[in-house]
């Protein structure tokens, strides 16, 4: 794309072009929109004088900024729509497994029946660890939280594997790519077990993917176990809806640390660092929080109200993008009935759908657009199938690693991608010269 001219006032412009006017020079200058966008770098070429760096873009939190060009997830947050390479999350999440999911948002296309099966091979083959990442767990501390031990033990497997560090290998890739969906569960279900006091459950193969993990986090004597079809189906569905999510927190971090081509292991641990977090990964332990909070129904108008005047946090309703009703609530929401024919309803259920009942009908919160997300009813059924709020944000990493191994791979194949380094706006003293130590008022 050519870089913008600087032009006489009145010069024709194209009509894929955005006119700015800088008023402290009287020029100006045509910038090519592409995609709805314009190169913020174009915007450098604007300056005052041969000394001036050139204007930037002031974007704290990138509310308005596309870091990049990607083919992955599509998301229309006014209309409430979500699509995995093209494909409505409602339709997948009805018709396809995780794993198909998974090859989907890394190939680019749902695999046919040969691709999958061979694809579900390699992944199955590489469920087990080395002897020795059990042995690097137990030195954690036996009340060490479950996403603290997953995000070390991740970050640990760049010293098994030194050959991850060949990201331009495509071979190398896909071993890891297949290495990563394979541990994750394993290695998640082994700091459940470690925080519980139980022995380590072996992955299993005649098991399917979830069903697999189920019975590493919750097989005790039995000879052979049986997940229940419901729940393990309910869970590959809750994998699904949280697999990927265009440029989310961890999304990006996984990018940005990526972009200095560092392995792909340890790159993987920022993002669920990033995931760690209250505002993204924590966010559904912070609804059974408010729940049990608020405690009994009749409480929940005086909750609202005091919502409504800043003393408390509604968790669970709005988002950043979306500003309509989240596409994965709704399907969560039916879920959760399925959910709870098996286990038994969740109390906190009713509390829910009256915390529901008002935001979808109170001026105040139809106002803000302050619609259940995915957090708000995914919380409720993983309480159900007797998952501790500790491995809430652990089950999202484990949902979420294919869409970062994706964001990951496109970001390495992408020639405009750099390493990520954001600019600044100074605002700090002008040069001081140092006073000795005793000369300092």
């Amino acid at each position: 794309m050519p870089a913008p001219d600087a032009s006489p006032k009145g010069t024709a412009a194209t009509k894929e072009s955005l006119t700015i006017t800088d008023n402290r020079t009287g020029k100006q200058y045509d910038l090519p929109i592409e995609h709805g966008a314009v190169k913020a770098i174009d915007l450098r070429n604007i300056k005052t004088g041969p000394e001036d760096f050139g204007l930037m873009s002031y974007d704290p939190a990138f509310m308005n900024t596309a870091s990049c060009r990607s083919t992955i997830t599509y998301i229309d947050g006014d209309k409430g729509i979500l699509r995995y390479r093209g494909y409505p999350i409602d339709q997948l999440a009805e018709k396809c497994t995780f794993l198909e999911v998974c090859y989907l948002l890394l190939h680019g296309e749902l695999p046919n029946k040969t691709q999958f099966e061979e694809w579900q091979r390699n992944i199955t083959i590489h469920t087990f660890v080395h002897e020795n990442v059990k042995k690097f767990m137990d030195g954690f501390h036996y009340d060490a939280h479950p996403m603290g031990m997953f995000v070390s033990t991740v970050a640990a497997l760049s010293t098994f594997y030194p050959g991850a560090k060949k990201i331009d290998d495509p071979a190398e890739r896909a071993l890891t790519i297949y290495r990563l969906l394979g541990k994750a569960p394993t290695l998640a279900a082994f700091a459940y077990r470690h925080s519980a006091g139980l022995p380590y459950v072996h992955p299993t193969a005649e098991l399917g993917y979830t069903a697999n993990f189920l019975g590493m986090m919750f097989k005790m004597a039995e000879a052979k176990y049986e997940p229940n079809a419901t729940l393990t189906r309910a869970l590959d569905v809750l994998f699904i809806l949280h697999a990927d999510h265009e440029q989310n927190c961890s999304a990006n971090a996984m990018r940005s640390v990526g972009s200095s081509r560092v392995d792909p292991y340890s790159a993987t641990a920022a993002a669920a660092a990033a995931l760690y977090g209250p505002l993204h990964g924590g966010a559904n332990e912070e609804v059974l929080r408010m729940l049990d909070e608020i405690g009994s129904r009749d409480k929940v108008p005086a909750f609202m109200k005091d919502v409504k005047e800043g003393k408390r946090r509604l968790m669970g309703f709005g988002h950043r993008v979306y500003k309509n009703y989240d596409p994965r609530a709704a399907i969560i929401k039916k879920l959760a009935d399925e959910v709870f024919e098996v286990t038994g309803r969740n109390p906190k259920l009713d509390l829910a759908l009256d915390l529901e009942k008002i935001a979808l009908e109170d001026e105040y919160f139809v106002k803000r657009k302050l619609y259940p997300n995915v957090d708000f009813y995914s919380g409720l059924i993983y309480q159900a199938m007797r998952f501790p709020v500790d491995m809430f944000p652990v089950l999202f990493a484990i949902g979420r690693m294919p869409g970062w191994l994706a964001q990951w791979q496109e970001m390495l194949l992408d020639p405009e991608q750099k390493i990520a380094r954001p600019r600044q706006l100074f605002l700090g003293h002008d040069k001081r010269d140092v006073q000795m130590l005793g000369a300092r008022s």
